[in-house]
């Protein structure tokens, strides 16, 4: 009896503790284009609770730096790459002819870098290499070229705001990772040296809810949340309103998982991006499109239809590690003048880097 009443008594202790995690945002109606009269405060989210576990999260970080993580999160990619065009060639070499080349392109699409990148690349290497004899090692080298001059982009970094918080807002389909992606987002910037305020603008989900609290409370940041399926631009304005008040450098504001083709829930963007504005002006200065490198050729789409509706300004590009295919990264950047901002590299807390092109494409080709 002692024993249940006393796991009772913690139960109920945790609970009330929970209770007071976050800040609640009670206004049910976003405040439009008005002041609002806000008088909710913001406390530190829940510490770490079984919703997230922390064995892969605290793993060190491995040696070799951003080269080092790229090529771990590239395995998959790389393994099944480069064992189909290892399958080309044989001790002596190969000769680079019109049947060769076919045979590579057919390999290079299997990554789901789509026909146009594939066909750049085998052009390539027939143009440096045609009617020479050649081993492996010698077409990866030109074709980790050709791809780190695909990739290449003028700038991977946010672009904060001259003054007062910057605001991000971060979209993309159920499943895609974004809420994952959030958390780490938060914690790069966390590190660096900045003051973020998290906002739950998901609330018609409670998962995504309770995992991005988790998370603030991990990295010690303030988040909003709201009551469920309120709307989620009173969530956004109350988180920016929180930045402006507190200090604060960033804010993120996640947003519901929705598909690309759901027209009345792009207007509902269209309405987090108004009321953001009305309180911070340039706001939001990002709009991160979370994209599932798992997804494949579905992500081009998904790239399309929020690039135009939300007025993206970058990709994150998510799961990198859990997918066989990550040559997506090629057309998405043909397609659309998005730059690649930061790719997920793992599980754990710390993997999410800034998108190097030079790092990438090694990590993707070699051997």
């Amino acid at each position: 009896m002692l024993v249940i009443l006393s796991m009772a008594f913690w139960r109920s202790k945790k609970s009330d503790q929970g209770d007071k995690a976050a800040t609640e945002v009670n206004e049910t109606d976003p405040p439009a284009l008005a002041e609002p009269n806000s008088t909710s405060a913001v406390t530190q989210s829940a510490p770490e609770s079984p919703a997230m576990p922390s064995s892969q999260d605290e793993s060190p970080e491995p040696k070799g730096g951003l080269f080092a993580k790229m090529r771990g999160a590239l395995t998959k990619t790389r393994q099944t790459l480069n064992t189909d065009i290892r399958d080309l060639f044989k001790s002596e070499g190969r000769l680079v002819d019109d049947e060769f080349l076919e045979e590579l392109f057919a390999r290079l699409v299997r990554t789901d870098m789509g026909v146009g990148p594939a066909e750049t690349i085998r052009d390539d290497v027939g143009q440096r290499l045609r009617a020479r004899v050649v081993h492996l090692e010698e077409v990866l080298e030109t074709i980790t070229t050709q791809t780190q001059s695909m990739l290449e982009q003028e700038s991977t970094e946010i672009r904060f705001a001259d003054s007062g918080p910057t605001v991000i807002l971060v979209v993309g389909v159920n499943g895609s990772g974004k809420t994952t992606s959030i958390g780490k987002l938060a914690h790069h910037l966390h590190a660096s040296g900045r003051r973020v305020v998290l906002g739950a603008g998901d609330t018609f989900r409670a998962a995504a809810v309770e995992q991005l609290t988790v998370w603030a409370g991990r990295i010690g940041c303030e988040i909003i949340t709201g009551k469920p399926e309120a709307d989620p631009a009173s969530v956004a304005y109350q988180t920016v309103e929180k930045a402006v008040e507190s200090g604060a450098d960033v804010a993120i504001i996640d947003t519901a998982g929705r598909l690309q083709t759901q027209s009345n829930l792009m207007q509902q963007l269209e309405k987090i991006r108004r009321v953001v504005e009305k309180k911070v002006e340039g706001a939001p200065h990002e709009v991160l499109l979370v994209l599932d490198a798992t997804a494949g050729q579905n992500a081009i789409s998904q790239a399309r239809g929020f690039s135009e509706a939300a007025g993206c300004t970058g990709i994150v590009l998510a799961k990198l590690d859990g997918s066989a295919k990550g040559g997506v990264i090629l057309p998405i950047r043909e397609q659309f003048e998005l730059p690649v901002k930061f790719v997920g590299l793992g599980e754990g807390i710390d993997d999410i880097a800034e998108f190097d092109a030079a790092s990438f494409a090694k990590a993707l080709f070699s051997d």
